[in-house]
């Protein structure tokens, strides 16, 4: 049996392209020295195991970046749109800048750079904020702290959460991701039929989820257009 429906449910599934707009570069943008390394020597297990230090100087650097960044225009209106109905946020990206717009349910598919965790079969998770990790600080447990983030090779989280918000959501907003990262990009197949859904990115994605309304440009312009729409709208019900 199908799940009903709800019209004053939004879900907005947010990649990398709108933590861009705030001034922090995409995973394989980071520039300066990490140009000469690969993502497989920045981000899999097996760039831990050989050179941890590296890895860890690597993202000690985008943590310090994303702390830097500020939420922008359309990170404000999603939390904005809180006030007029439940919104979930289901996003790719492992910066904070939904929380600290102020929206209240993030579902992280890929880890959030905030938090470290230690490298047992049962970690413990601690909160960093922007702070960074040193070699030889350790979970209590006695191991090495690392960033809580899905490397390559590692499951993707959350994802049975995640499709269950999207497939009774009235309204579903995708923004800012080519959808070229699977699994996550998988979960759109969820979304109800009748939800109205929008995908709002500077580039048409060549996967292109069916019966999704383009918009193309800056999230920081449309996405607050979309939001004031969709609150008009459910003002109304």
């Amino acid at each position: 049996m199908k799940p009903k429906m709800q019209p004053d449910k939004a879900v907005i599934f947010s990649g990398a392209g709108l933590s861009a707009e705030s001034g922090l570069p995409t995973f394989r943008d980071a520039d300066g020295l990490w140009n000469n390394h690969s993502w497989f020597e920045l981000a899999s297990p097996q760039a831990w195991a050989s050179q941890p230090e590296v890895v860890q100087a690597f993202y000690n650097e985008r943590r310090h970046k994303a702390w830097e960044a500020q939420p922008n225009a359309a990170h404000l209106a999603i939390a904005a749109l809180e006030a007029t109905c439940e919104v979930v946020v289901i996003t790719q990206n492992v910066d904070a800048l939904h929380e600290r717009a102020g929206s209240t349910q993030v579902i992280h598919l890929h880890g959030e750079l905030a938090w470290a965790r230690g490298t047992s079969a049962e970690p413990k998770r601690y909160h960093l904020g922007g702070e960074s990790i040193a070699m030889g600080q350790c979970c209590e447990d006695g191991t090495q702290l690392r960033p809580d983030v899905v490397w390559f090779g590692e499951q993707t989280r959350n994802m049975d959460v995640a499709r269950r918000h999207l497939r009774n959501a009235g309204k579903v907003l995708v923004v800012g991701t080519s959808l070229t990262v699977h699994p996550a990009a998988s979960l759109l197949g969820a979304v109800h039929y009748m939800a109205q859904k929008v995908l709002i990115a500077k580039e048409r994605p060549e996967a292109m989820p069916p019966r999704f309304h383009f918009a193309c440009g800056n999230a920081a312009t449309l996405v607050p257009r979309l939001i004031q729409r969709w609150s008009s709208a459910l003002s109304c019900i």
